[in-house]
Protein backbone atom coordinates (compact mmCIF):
# COMPACT_ATOMS: atom_id res chain seq x y z
CA UNK A 1 0.00 0.00 0.00
CA UNK A 2 1.25 3.48 -0.88
CA UNK A 3 2.33 5.76 1.92
CA UNK A 4 0.15 8.64 0.69
CA UNK A 5 -3.33 8.45 -0.84
CA UNK A 6 -3.08 12.09 -1.89
CA UNK A 7 -0.31 14.59 -2.51
CA UNK A 8 1.69 15.47 0.61
CA UNK A 9 2.37 19.12 1.34
CA UNK A 10 6.12 18.79 1.66
CA UNK A 11 8.95 16.33 1.08
CA UNK A 12 12.64 16.47 1.89
CA UNK A 13 15.17 14.64 -0.30
CA UNK A 14 18.49 13.70 1.27
CA UNK A 15 20.98 12.68 -1.40
CA UNK A 16 24.33 14.39 -1.03
CA UNK A 17 26.55 12.74 -3.65
CA UNK A 18 27.87 11.70 -6.12
CA UNK A 19 27.20 13.42 -9.44
CA UNK A 20 25.91 10.26 -11.13
CA UNK A 21 23.71 9.23 -8.23
CA UNK A 22 22.32 12.73 -7.88
CA UNK A 23 21.50 12.70 -11.60
CA UNK A 24 19.62 9.44 -10.97
CA UNK A 25 17.78 11.16 -8.14
CA UNK A 26 16.67 13.96 -10.48
CA UNK A 27 14.56 11.39 -12.35
CA UNK A 28 12.93 10.39 -9.06
CA UNK A 29 12.23 13.95 -7.97
CA UNK A 30 10.81 14.91 -11.33
CA UNK A 31 8.56 11.82 -11.35
CA UNK A 32 7.16 13.09 -8.05
CA UNK A 33 6.70 16.58 -9.51
CA UNK A 34 4.79 15.24 -12.51
CA UNK A 35 2.17 13.58 -10.30
CA UNK A 36 2.17 16.05 -7.41
CA UNK A 37 3.11 19.44 -8.85
CA UNK A 38 1.89 21.30 -5.75
CA UNK A 39 4.06 19.36 -3.29
CA UNK A 40 6.91 21.48 -1.93
CA UNK A 41 10.21 19.66 -2.35
CA UNK A 42 13.44 20.49 -0.55
CA UNK A 43 16.61 18.67 -1.60
CA UNK A 44 19.75 18.62 0.53
CA UNK A 45 22.70 17.83 -1.73
CA UNK A 46 26.45 18.27 -1.78
CA UNK A 47 27.94 21.65 -2.61
CA UNK A 48 29.59 20.32 -5.77
CA UNK A 49 26.44 18.56 -6.91
CA UNK A 50 24.50 21.79 -6.37
CA UNK A 51 26.71 23.44 -9.00
CA UNK A 52 25.00 21.20 -11.55
CA UNK A 53 21.55 20.74 -10.02
CA UNK A 54 20.99 23.77 -7.80
CA UNK A 55 18.58 25.42 -10.24
CA UNK A 56 16.21 22.51 -10.86
CA UNK A 57 12.71 23.92 -11.52
CA UNK A 58 10.42 23.94 -8.50
CA UNK A 59 13.03 22.54 -6.09
CA UNK A 60 14.48 24.25 -3.03
CA UNK A 61 18.12 23.15 -2.92
CA UNK A 62 20.11 23.37 0.31
CA UNK A 63 23.82 22.71 -0.27
CA UNK A 64 25.84 20.74 2.28
CA UNK A 65 29.58 21.46 2.29
CA UNK A 66 31.37 18.37 3.58
CA UNK A 67 34.65 20.30 3.61
CA UNK A 68 33.33 22.24 6.60
CA UNK A 69 33.39 19.06 8.68
CA UNK A 70 31.14 19.18 11.74
CA UNK A 71 30.36 22.85 11.09
CA UNK A 72 28.45 21.88 7.95
CA UNK A 73 25.70 20.08 9.87
CA UNK A 74 24.33 22.94 11.98
CA UNK A 75 24.60 25.18 8.93
CA UNK A 76 21.97 23.02 7.20
CA UNK A 77 19.89 22.51 10.34
CA UNK A 78 19.59 26.25 10.89
CA UNK A 79 17.99 26.59 7.46
CA UNK A 80 15.43 23.93 8.42
CA UNK A 81 14.64 25.32 11.88
CA UNK A 82 10.94 25.26 12.65
CA UNK A 83 10.06 23.15 9.63
CA UNK A 84 8.55 19.68 9.51
CA UNK A 85 8.11 17.58 6.37
CA UNK A 86 5.49 14.97 5.61
CA UNK A 87 8.30 12.64 4.58
CA UNK A 88 12.07 12.51 4.39
CA UNK A 89 13.50 10.42 1.56
CA UNK A 90 16.84 9.36 3.01
CA UNK A 91 18.36 8.12 -0.25
CA UNK A 92 22.02 7.68 0.70
CA UNK A 93 23.53 4.92 2.80
CA UNK A 94 26.37 6.99 4.17
CA UNK A 95 26.99 7.88 7.80
CA UNK A 96 27.38 11.60 7.10
CA UNK A 97 23.96 11.62 5.42
CA UNK A 98 22.42 9.77 8.35
CA UNK A 99 23.96 12.19 10.84
CA UNK A 100 22.59 15.07 8.81
CA UNK A 101 19.12 13.46 8.95
CA UNK A 102 19.10 13.90 12.75
CA UNK A 103 18.30 17.58 12.26
CA UNK A 104 15.50 16.98 9.74
CA UNK A 105 12.01 16.71 11.23
CA UNK A 106 9.65 14.48 9.27
CA UNK A 107 6.66 12.27 10.05
CA UNK A 108 7.92 9.47 7.82
CA UNK A 109 11.62 8.83 7.34
CA UNK A 110 12.07 6.50 4.39
CA UNK A 111 15.29 4.57 3.93
CA UNK A 112 16.57 1.50 2.14
CA UNK A 113 15.56 -1.98 3.24
CA UNK A 114 18.05 -4.52 4.59
CA UNK A 115 19.17 -5.47 1.08
CA UNK A 116 20.42 -1.98 0.22
CA UNK A 117 20.94 -0.16 3.51
CA UNK A 118 24.49 0.33 4.75
CA UNK A 119 26.45 2.26 7.37
CA UNK A 120 23.68 1.73 9.92
CA UNK A 121 21.15 3.73 7.90
CA UNK A 122 18.23 1.70 9.27
CA UNK A 123 18.83 3.22 12.73
CA UNK A 124 17.97 6.65 11.30
CA UNK A 125 14.75 5.80 9.43
CA UNK A 126 11.29 4.49 10.35
CA UNK A 127 10.06 3.16 7.01
CA UNK A 128 11.97 0.69 4.83
CA UNK A 129 11.55 0.97 1.06
CA UNK A 130 11.38 -2.49 -0.55
CA UNK A 131 14.15 -3.13 -3.08
CA UNK A 132 12.99 -3.71 -6.66
CA UNK A 133 13.97 -6.80 -8.64
CA UNK A 134 16.38 -4.71 -10.75
CA UNK A 135 19.81 -4.16 -9.20
CA UNK A 136 20.32 -0.79 -10.91
CA UNK A 137 20.93 2.16 -8.60
CA UNK A 138 18.30 4.25 -10.36
CA UNK A 139 15.63 1.60 -9.88
CA UNK A 140 16.53 1.37 -6.20
CA UNK A 141 16.08 5.14 -5.88
CA UNK A 142 12.89 5.18 -7.95
CA UNK A 143 11.43 2.67 -5.47
CA UNK A 144 11.16 5.59 -3.02
CA UNK A 145 8.75 7.32 -5.39
CA UNK A 146 6.76 4.10 -5.78
CA UNK A 147 6.51 3.76 -2.01
CA UNK A 148 5.12 7.26 -1.74
CA UNK A 149 2.39 6.49 -4.26
CA UNK A 150 3.85 7.68 -7.57
CA UNK A 151 2.51 5.62 -10.46
CA UNK A 152 4.51 6.90 -13.47
CA UNK A 153 7.98 5.62 -12.69
CA UNK A 154 9.55 6.10 -16.12
CA UNK A 155 12.85 7.93 -15.85
CA UNK A 156 12.90 11.35 -17.51
CA UNK A 157 15.19 14.29 -16.89
CA UNK A 158 15.10 18.05 -17.28
CA UNK A 159 18.41 19.54 -16.16
CA UNK A 160 18.49 23.21 -17.17
CA UNK A 161 21.48 24.98 -18.67
CA UNK A 162 21.71 28.70 -19.30
CA UNK A 163 21.77 30.41 -22.67
CA UNK A 164 25.35 31.46 -21.92
CA UNK A 165 26.43 27.89 -21.22
CA UNK A 166 24.62 26.63 -24.31
CA UNK A 167 26.36 29.27 -26.42
CA UNK A 168 29.74 28.40 -24.90
CA UNK A 169 29.18 24.75 -25.80
CA UNK A 170 28.05 25.57 -29.34
CA UNK A 171 31.21 27.59 -29.92
CA UNK A 172 33.31 24.46 -29.35
CA UNK A 173 31.39 22.27 -31.79
CA UNK A 174 31.99 21.63 -35.46
CA UNK A 175 28.49 21.38 -36.87
CA UNK A 176 29.80 19.71 -40.03
CA UNK A 177 30.77 16.60 -38.07
CA UNK A 178 29.37 14.45 -35.28
CA UNK A 179 31.14 14.97 -31.97
CA UNK A 180 32.47 12.39 -29.54
CA UNK A 181 33.16 13.48 -25.96
CA UNK A 182 35.70 11.34 -24.13
CA UNK A 183 35.63 11.85 -20.36
CA UNK A 184 38.62 9.66 -19.49
CA UNK A 185 38.85 9.95 -15.72
CA UNK A 186 36.66 8.75 -12.86
CA UNK A 187 36.91 10.05 -9.30
CA UNK A 188 38.75 6.88 -8.33
CA UNK A 189 41.86 6.16 -10.41
CA UNK A 190 41.34 2.39 -10.45
CA UNK A 191 38.21 2.92 -12.58
CA UNK A 192 40.20 4.60 -15.36
CA UNK A 193 41.06 2.94 -18.64
CA UNK A 194 44.50 3.25 -20.29
CA UNK A 195 45.78 6.40 -21.99
CA UNK A 196 46.93 4.26 -24.92
CA UNK A 197 43.43 2.87 -25.32
CA UNK A 198 41.83 6.32 -25.21
CA UNK A 199 44.32 7.62 -27.78
CA UNK A 200 43.64 4.72 -30.14
CA UNK A 201 39.88 5.22 -29.82
CA UNK A 202 40.23 8.98 -30.36
CA UNK A 203 42.26 8.42 -33.53
CA UNK A 204 39.75 5.85 -34.78
CA UNK A 205 36.84 8.20 -34.15
CA UNK A 206 38.65 11.03 -35.95
CA UNK A 207 39.29 8.73 -38.91
CA UNK A 208 35.55 7.98 -38.93
CA UNK A 209 34.76 11.66 -39.34
CA UNK A 210 34.15 12.61 -35.69
CA UNK A 211 35.22 15.71 -33.87
CA UNK A 212 36.77 14.46 -30.61
CA UNK A 213 36.74 16.44 -27.36
CA UNK A 214 38.46 15.48 -24.10
CA UNK A 215 36.46 16.66 -21.09
CA UNK A 216 36.85 16.41 -17.34
CA UNK A 217 37.76 18.19 -14.15
CA UNK A 218 40.82 20.20 -13.15
CA UNK A 219 42.55 17.62 -10.93
CA UNK A 220 46.24 16.89 -11.56
CA UNK A 221 45.37 13.28 -12.45
CA UNK A 222 42.91 14.35 -15.14
CA UNK A 223 45.27 16.95 -16.58
CA UNK A 224 48.07 14.40 -16.68
CA UNK A 225 45.87 11.82 -18.40
CA UNK A 226 44.84 14.39 -20.99
CA UNK A 227 48.45 15.34 -21.70
CA UNK A 228 49.44 11.70 -22.15
CA UNK A 229 46.46 10.97 -24.41
CA UNK A 230 47.22 14.03 -26.55
CA UNK A 231 50.86 12.98 -26.87
CA UNK A 232 49.84 9.60 -28.30
CA UNK A 233 47.16 10.85 -30.70
CA UNK A 234 47.89 11.27 -34.40
CA UNK A 235 44.67 13.28 -34.85
CA UNK A 236 44.72 15.84 -32.04
CA UNK A 237 41.43 16.09 -30.11
CA UNK A 238 40.47 19.36 -28.47
CA UNK A 239 41.51 19.25 -24.84
CA UNK A 240 38.87 20.81 -22.57
CA UNK A 241 40.04 19.04 -19.40
CA UNK A 242 39.74 21.47 -16.50
CA UNK A 243 38.15 24.16 -18.67
CA UNK A 244 34.45 23.49 -18.07
CA UNK A 245 32.11 24.08 -15.19
CA UNK A 246 29.61 21.31 -14.53
CA UNK A 247 26.93 23.38 -16.21
CA UNK A 248 29.12 23.95 -19.26
CA UNK A 249 29.88 20.23 -19.44
CA UNK A 250 26.15 19.47 -19.24
CA UNK A 251 25.45 22.00 -22.00
CA UNK A 252 28.18 20.45 -24.12
CA UNK A 253 26.93 16.90 -23.60
CA UNK A 254 23.42 17.96 -24.59
CA UNK A 255 24.72 19.03 -28.01
CA UNK A 256 27.09 16.18 -28.91
CA UNK A 257 26.26 12.88 -30.56
CA UNK A 258 28.20 10.37 -28.45
CA UNK A 259 29.97 10.10 -25.07
CA UNK A 260 32.55 7.56 -23.94
CA UNK A 261 33.66 7.29 -20.31
CA UNK A 262 34.41 4.88 -17.48
CA UNK A 263 32.15 4.55 -14.43
CA UNK A 264 31.79 8.26 -13.71
CA UNK A 265 29.33 11.17 -13.66
CA UNK A 266 29.39 12.13 -17.37
CA UNK A 267 27.98 8.71 -18.35
CA UNK A 268 24.86 9.52 -16.35
CA UNK A 269 24.78 13.15 -17.48
CA UNK A 270 24.71 11.82 -21.05
CA UNK A 271 21.85 9.50 -20.15
CA UNK A 272 19.92 12.44 -18.71
CA UNK A 273 20.54 14.38 -21.91
CA UNK A 274 19.35 11.48 -24.09
CA UNK A 275 22.81 11.12 -25.66
CA UNK A 276 24.13 7.60 -26.39
CA UNK A 277 27.09 6.61 -24.25
CA UNK A 278 29.65 3.81 -24.21
CA UNK A 279 30.58 3.00 -20.62
CA UNK A 280 33.75 1.10 -19.66
CA UNK A 281 33.42 -1.25 -16.68
CA UNK A 282 35.53 -3.72 -14.74
CA UNK A 283 35.04 -3.26 -10.98
CA UNK A 284 31.28 -2.79 -10.66
CA UNK A 285 28.43 -4.60 -12.32
CA UNK A 286 27.20 -2.37 -15.17
CA UNK A 287 23.73 -3.78 -14.60
CA UNK A 288 23.87 -1.88 -11.29
CA UNK A 289 25.90 1.23 -12.08
CA UNK A 290 25.98 1.42 -15.89
CA UNK A 291 24.38 4.15 -18.04
CA UNK A 292 20.68 3.46 -17.56
CA UNK A 293 19.57 3.69 -21.18
CA UNK A 294 22.75 2.24 -22.71
CA UNK A 295 23.63 -0.82 -20.66
CA UNK A 296 23.61 -2.87 -23.86
CA UNK A 297 26.46 -0.71 -25.19
CA UNK A 298 28.91 -1.00 -22.31
CA UNK A 299 32.32 -2.61 -22.68
CA UNK A 300 32.64 -4.75 -19.58
CA UNK A 301 35.09 -7.35 -18.31
CA UNK A 302 33.32 -7.42 -14.94
CA UNK A 303 31.59 -10.77 -15.30
CA UNK A 304 34.55 -12.74 -16.61
CA UNK A 305 36.97 -11.31 -14.04
CA UNK A 306 34.49 -11.64 -11.18
CA UNK A 307 33.81 -15.26 -11.99
CA UNK A 308 37.55 -15.93 -12.30
CA UNK A 309 38.19 -14.24 -8.94
CA UNK A 310 35.46 -16.10 -7.06
CA UNK A 311 35.19 -19.34 -8.99
CA UNK A 312 31.40 -18.91 -9.01
CA UNK A 313 28.87 -17.92 -11.70
CA UNK A 314 27.86 -14.27 -11.55
CA UNK A 315 24.23 -15.27 -10.94
CA UNK A 316 25.26 -16.81 -7.61
CA UNK A 317 27.13 -13.74 -6.37
CA UNK A 318 25.64 -10.84 -4.37
CA UNK A 319 24.55 -8.11 -6.76
CA UNK A 320 26.78 -5.57 -5.02
CA UNK A 321 29.95 -7.65 -5.47
CA UNK A 322 32.96 -5.54 -6.45
CA UNK A 323 36.09 -6.73 -8.20
CA UNK A 324 39.19 -6.16 -6.08
CA UNK A 325 41.86 -6.16 -8.82
CA UNK A 326 43.25 -2.57 -9.12
CA UNK A 327 44.49 -3.32 -12.67
CA UNK A 328 41.23 -4.78 -13.97
CA UNK A 329 40.49 -1.92 -16.39
CA UNK A 330 43.64 -2.80 -18.29
CA UNK A 331 41.92 -6.02 -19.32
CA UNK A 332 39.66 -4.00 -21.63
CA UNK A 333 41.32 -4.02 -25.05
CA UNK A 334 41.30 -1.10 -27.50
CA UNK A 335 39.70 -3.35 -30.11
CA UNK A 336 36.77 -4.12 -27.80
CA UNK A 337 36.12 -0.40 -27.36
CA UNK A 338 36.56 0.37 -31.05
CA UNK A 339 34.13 -2.41 -31.96
CA UNK A 340 31.53 -1.08 -29.54
CA UNK A 341 32.08 2.47 -30.74
CA UNK A 342 31.49 1.27 -34.30
CA UNK A 343 28.34 -0.58 -33.27
CA UNK A 344 26.70 2.29 -31.38
CA UNK A 345 27.72 4.86 -33.99
CA UNK A 346 26.31 2.66 -36.74
CA UNK A 347 23.08 2.13 -34.81
CA UNK A 348 22.62 5.91 -34.53
CA UNK A 349 23.57 6.68 -38.13
CA UNK A 350 26.84 8.41 -37.20
CA UNK A 351 29.48 6.15 -38.68
CA UNK A 352 31.43 6.80 -41.85
CA UNK A 353 34.02 4.41 -43.23
CA UNK A 354 37.50 5.04 -41.81
CA UNK A 355 39.92 6.70 -44.18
Amino acid sequence: MSLFSHAPESLCILRLSAIGDCVHTVAVVQAIQRQWPQTRITWIMGKVEAMLLGDLPGIEVIPFDKKLGWRGYPQVWRQLKGRRFDALLHMQSALRASLLSLGIRATHKLGFDAQRAGDGQRWFTNHAVPSPASPHVLDGLMAFAAELGITDLDAHWQIPTSAADDAWASAHLDNARPTLVIAPAASKAYKNWTVKGYAMLADHAAACGFQVLLCGGPTPLERQMASEIMALCQHQPENLIGQTSLKQLMALIKQVQLVLAPDTGPTHMATAAGVPVVGLYAHHNPERTGPYRCRDWVVSVYQQLMEAQTGRPLAELPWRSRLKDPDAMQQITPQQVIDQFNAIAQAHGLLKDPE
